[in-house]
Parts: structure tokens; sequence; C-alpha cells
């Protein structure tokens, strides 16, 4: 089984501050570090650290290599990603404060840049048993959705950054949705608690996940990990792509969903998002301590 991911690749800007600017107010930063990230790059990693086979599909600018090379030492396949001589790579402006919470601006670059033609010709062997990941930081994604489903594919959407207008599109051909609470209250007002898909995946932070089977009528609810968090960002796409990895090796839901809030509980103790996701034995070694 094989998970493909069209998703962004971001270059972060992390600023890390004592508190998250209020409207108006100018602050200093107390430090500035530069790494691997998108929510797309991110969920790749996570899924490839926790040992998926993982082809990404996206794009990003001519410069820029050591982005590619971070995927490549991740695990990640990066043979479908375009170099695109006119655009630039994505990147954010990342602000954490000393409590690990942040505030994010993207810009997308080359991430919204996609080739229509490209993306159909690097789905073209997907089909059953294998999984298209998708987020709202590309173009394309209702097109390749519908691809993906087409081919007896599972499409797990991450409706982030949330847009309705986006999710509408794709809505009809996702598998498993994937929302944090905020994304999630949004999406019941907007649509209705009664959404067309099979799975709903909710994460909570501090308060855990839980994923509701829609078509079996059963919900699954996975506490948090208690641990100090250092920096909150890309904690969603590690659970996502380590989620995703449970399913593409078989693993029930509950282990799945073990397994990812493991994963993130070691991610959020870490300094950045794509480069501090953990490996598969890290996991294990982590939850080997849990009592």
């Amino acid at each position: 089984m094989t998970i493909y991911n069209l998703g962004s690749i971001n270059i972060d800007h992390v600023y890390r501050l004592a508190n998250l600017p209020r409207s108006g107010e100018t602050i200093h930063s107390r430090d500035l570090d530069h790494g691997l990230g998108g929510k797309g790059a991110n969920q790749s990693v996570a899924a490839a650290r926790a040992g998926a086979r993982v082809v990404h599909l996206g794009a990003m600018g001519a410069a820029d290599d050591w982005v590619l090379q971070r995927l490549v030492d991740a695990g990640v396949e990066t043979d479908r990603i375009a170099r695109l001589p006119d655009q630039v790579t994505g990147h954010a402006i990342i602000l954490i404060d000393a409590e690990g919470e942040n505030s994010i601006i993207v810009h997308g670059g080359a991430n919204q840049d996609l080739s229509a033609e490209a993306v159909r010709r690097d789905l073209t062997g997907i089909g059953p048993g294998d999984i298209l990941m998708m987020q709202n930081e590309t173009n394309l994604q209702a097109e390749a959705a519908a691809q993906a489903s087409a081919a007896g594919a599972t499409v797990i959407y991450s409706a982030a950054p949330f847009e309705i207008g986006a999710l509408r599109k794709v809505l009809p051909h996702v598998s498993i949705l994937a929302v944090n609470e905020g994304e999630a209250a949004e999406a019941f007002a907007a649509l209705g608690e009664d959404l067309p898909v099979q799975g709903l995946l909710i994460t909570r932070g501090p308060e855990g996940a839980e994923y509701r089977d829609l078509t079996a009528g059963m919900v699954h609810r996975q506490p948090a990990f208690a641990v100090t968090a250092l920096d909150t960002t890309g904690a969603g796409d590690c659970f996502a792509g380590w989620f995703a990895a449970g399913l593409a090796r078989g693993e029930d839901v509950p282990t799945a969903l073990r397994h990812a809030a493991a994963a993130a509980a070691l991610q959020v103790t870490r300094h950045g998002a794509g480069d501090a996701m953990p490996d598969r034995a890290e996991v294990l070694e982590f939850l080997a301590r849990q009592h």
C-alpha cells in the first residue's frame, strides 16, 4: 500500500516570542529558525517516519535544494515534485509564544501553481488499498480527489487552512475528513454533522482525538499523552500522517489512533514542524514507557 500526498512544501521561518503580538503591537523576537514545513511536507515526513511508503506530489521553486533533501532523508519519494523556475518555494511566517502556541501566515508560491496534467500523470498508478492525502494548501484538490476516489483509493483530506468553499468542492470524493475541533465546528455549522464521508478524524489538542466511523456508527476516542509542549506547530500534521500510515499498515483504528497520539506527543516536545517528526522506533519506545 502506498500513500500519495498531494501537499504543500514550505520553508518555515520560525520566530520565538514571549507572547503573540496584539493588533498594532511591535515586539522583539527571542530567536529565529528556518526549517522544513508545509502541511503536505509535514504529513509526508510523519507518514514516512512511521514506516509507510510515501510518494509526495507537489511543486517548489528551482532553488532550495536543501528542502528536497530533507524529504529524501526522511524516506519520502520526491521524483514527482515539480521544480518551477518562475515560482518561489512556499513559505510560512510562524510566531510561537512561551507556552508553545502559534500564529501562522502562509504564502503558497509554487504550491498554488501545480499542473493538472502532471497531477493526473503522477496519480496514474493509484488504486484500491492506496491512500491519497491532501490539505487545503495546493490547487487541484478536487480534481486529484476525484481521480483517486474513482480508482478505488482512500482519500484523506485535512481541511486546513479551513475554507468552506474548498471543503464543499472536495467533499464528494473524500473518504476521511481530518479536522481540529475548531474546524469541525465550522464544518458542522455550514454542512451539519451528517457529512457524506466514511470517517471523521477530529483532533482536540490536549484533549486527545476521536474518530467517528460514520458508516458503522461507532466513535473511537484516544486521550492525549501528558507531555510538556515546546512547540505545537505541525502537531495535527504529525497525527494525520501517522494515522494514515497506520491505516496503510493494516492497523485497526484504535491502534492507529494510539500510535498517532504518541507521535504527536513526542513531536510537540521538540522545536520545528517537519524536522521534529519522530520515527517508528521512538514512538514504540515512548509507548512502552506508558502505564
